[in-house]
């Protein structure tokens, strides 16, 4: 009988641990560190709170040291690397995310997001591209990083920046 309980016991804790691990765990597993929130380039603020949404400006894909991956998907950048552009801004989003709640615990859902793809004329992988930020969210919240989304081709984007993504969320 002791057996038992001493395993239901380390079966419970096993399988709470599973469950309750937090975004900035399973950020810290796939050795993602997220960059510090630098202040706007232009004339706007990164977040905006309105009731229990948090609208975010569009980001990009910059690395920690403010350096943009620049250029057009299917030109200038493979459809991979549109991919990890757009990873990268996952990134930064939830660097501003992290910085406005002080922690992605306060996260209920990822409700819609708006991905923009540097490209040409003839482009049509965009949800592809765009796909490198949601299959993040997904990997970090899990069923509430599930969201509504869009995925459009521009003929450019500020800084020649090869994405730009912005999103809305609902907090606790």
């Amino acid at each position: 009988m002791k057996k038992i309980i001493l395993f239901l016991a380390i079966t419970l804790v096993f399988v709470d641990g599973i469950y309750s691990q937090t975004p900035e765990h399973k950020l810290k597993e796939m050795k993602i560190e997220l960059p510090p929130v630098g202040q706007p380039i232009a004339n706007y603020v990164h977040v905006i709170r309105t009731g229990n949404l948090l609208f975010l400006a569009g980001k990009g894909p910059s690395d920690s040291k403010g350096v943009f991956i620049t250029g057009k998907v299917g030109k200038d950048l493979t459809l991979e690397e549109g991919q990890q552009a757009a990873r990268l801004t996952a990134i930064n989003q939830l660097a501003v995310l992290k910085a406005e709640l002080g922690s992605l615990t306060k996260i209920k859902r990822i409700v819609k997001v708006l991905g923009m793809v540097n490209c040409e004329a003839d482009f049509k992988d965009h949800p592809t591209v765009i796909n490198g930020f949601s299959d993040l969210m997904v990997e970090v919240f899990g069923e509430k990083g599930k969201h509504a989304r869009s995925a459009v081709g521009m003929c450019s984007l500020p800084r020649n920046m090869a994405v730009e993504i912005e999103l809305i969320v609902e907090v606790e």
